[in-house]
């Protein structure tokens, strides 16, 4: 009797620690300012903004704020989220960045 409970309280325990999460995607209000490209293919338009140092992916959802501005400088805040990409065999893919909840600043 004693066996089970000790099983069932590692199964809990065990439970608890994925249960924490982890810190892959923060999320922060950030400003930037980049170039908007069209990027993927005609099922799967994506808008990025490439800065100097990064690029953002924009959210499904708020694209056609910045449709109209592509391949012009604009300067946008919004909620970062970063996130490491991984392959299938666990190496790193590299880290995107999507922002949503945008707002423009400025268009030059």
């Amino acid at each position: 009797m004693n066996r089970i409970k000790l099983v069932i309280l590692l199964l809990f325990s065990s439970v608890l620690l994925f249960a924490g999460g982890n810190k892959e995607n923060d999320i922060e209000k950030k400003q930037v300012t980049g170039v908007v490209r069209l990027t993927g293919s005609a099922l799967f338009p994506e808008l990025i903004i490439s800065g100097e140092e990064h690029a953002w992916y924009i959210a499904k959802e708020e694209m056609n704020k910045l449709n109209d501005f592509q391949h012009r400088t604009v300067t946008v805040e919004g909620e970062e989220t970063v996130r490491e990409m991984k392959f299938a065999n666990g190496w790193s893919a590299g880290i995107r960045r999507d922002l949503r909840n945008i707002k423009i600043i400025s268009v030059e």
